[in-house]
């Protein structure tokens, strides 16, 4: 059995950034990282829109506002200390009836508190800059940014590695036991004794923090966000994000065009039910992950208050012009032979057995143990801050 004094579970972007963490505050520190899949960045960290989120949509005062700027600040410093590439064309915000205009006037409200630069762009200046964006007005955030989260990822796996941490793939935990000064994990391959234990599992943390014995009264939802490209023809079709106008009365974001940072345009998302925690191929279905959640209240709740938004999105996953009339809404210049297919992503969205979504950051622990329960976006963006608050709370609570 490897004696460690710490071990993280979870290579997404969130587990990494806590391992380097960790790392930076205690360099003498024995450490481990473990990954379920062969790889790392399989899951959610490798199927994002690669935004480097501002912040603005996020309430003063949350966890969410708190990391989300400070890690937009930090991603970009880490890129630029590491030579990865990354830009900044700024997000639009457009409103597209008299009811958007007024959320747009709290959003600028909003940026103002969290001390956010934007602009308020009418019609007229919106269409100058861009032509094929139809829309009422606009608010600017120019801060908002673009990278690759995957290689940011791959990034801080090689500074781990060179830290004196190991990282792991294929090794998925079969087993976790608290003991008074130690935690015990096992996967197939090995056992590992840690002084303090730290899961980042994502689409698995429910389980995680259940096979480690803790109780908890949420559980992980699967949201699978299909996402479509726009042809090489269109590659200038927008040059800024371009996003509607959020309705706060709705847990997602709506879909949006935006730009990556390797050149392309993605469409999307929409939000459905996930048939499969792990399955992004279109009809993809885990027996075991839809019988879990159809045995919880919770998801009930949550469907009978959100009925009719959920038909809309099945309707928009089964029909692409469906789709498309969502993306006409501010650029009604498409059309669906444009809609070219890209890898879906799965949101793990935290759901408490009342139907209350958990928005915003949650964490549980015991004497050895922190879990990650829920992280939302914008996690990959606040990744490295949110990896310096759970190396806090990781030292702060590891026994002498």
């Amino acid at each position: 059995m490897e004696r460690t004094d710490y071990c993280i579970i979870g290579g997404g972007i969130v587990g990494l950034a806590t391992a380097y963490q960790l790392l930076r505050k205690e360099p003498d520190a024995s450490l481990v990282l473990l990954e379920a899949a062969s790889s790392l960045a399989s899951h959610q960290t490798g199927h994002n829109s690669g935004v480097i989120h501002s912040g603005i949509y996020y309430a003063p005062g949350s966890l969410k506002a708190e990391f989300s700027k400070a890690g937009a600040r930090q991603t970009k410093e880490f890129c630029r200390e590491h030579g990865i590439s990354w830009a900044e064309p700024g997000k639009l915000l457009v409103a597209t009836s008299a009811v958007e205009l007024e959320r747009l006037d709290r959003l600028e409200e909003r940026a103002a508190i969290h001390g956010l630069g934007c602009e308020r762009v009418d019609r007229g200046e919106l269409n100058r800059r861009e032509p094929n964006v139809s829309g009422l007005g606009a608010l600017f955030i120019p801060s908002t940014g673009i990278v690759d989260y995957a290689e940011v990822a791959r990034k801080l796996a090689g500074l781990i590695s060179a830290a004196g941490g190991r990282v792991v793939t294929g090794a998925k935990v079969a087993s976790i036991v608290e003991h008074s000064d130690r935690v015990v994990v096992a996967t197939g391959q090995a056992a590992y004794s840690c002084r303090r234990l730290v899961a980042c599992a994502g689409l698995q943390s429910d389980r995680l923090a259940e096979l480690a014995g803790m109780k908890t009264d949420v559980q992980i939802i699967p949201f699978r966000g299909e996402y479509f490209e726009l042809p090489d023809s269109k590659r200038d079709y927008v040059s800024h994000l371009i996003y509607p106008v959020p309705d706060p009365d709705l847990p997602f974001l709506g879909v949006h065009l935006t730009p990556t940072i390797d050149g392309s345009i993605t469409v999307g998302p929409n939000a459905v039910l996930g048939l499969a925690r792990e399955g992004y191929p279109k009809f993809s279905v885990n027996l075991r992950d839809v019988a879990r959640y159809a045995r919880f209240p919770g998801l009930w709740h949550v469907a009978r208050a959100n009925t009719a938004t959920a038909v809309r999105e099945v309707r928009n996953s089964l029909f692409k012009g469906s789709y498309l009339q969502e993306c006409r809404k501010y650029a009604p210049g498409l059309a669906k032979e444009d809609l070219l297919p890209r890898e879906a992503g799965i949101r793990a969205q935290a759901v408490r057995r009342d139907g209350t979504l958990v928005h915003d950051f949650l964490l549980a622990g015991t004497d050895r143990m922190l879990h990650v329960l829920n992280a939302p976006s914008p996690a990959a963006t606040a990744a490295l801050p949110i990896g310096e608050h759970l190396a806090g709370k990781a030292a702060l609570r590891r026994a002498a």
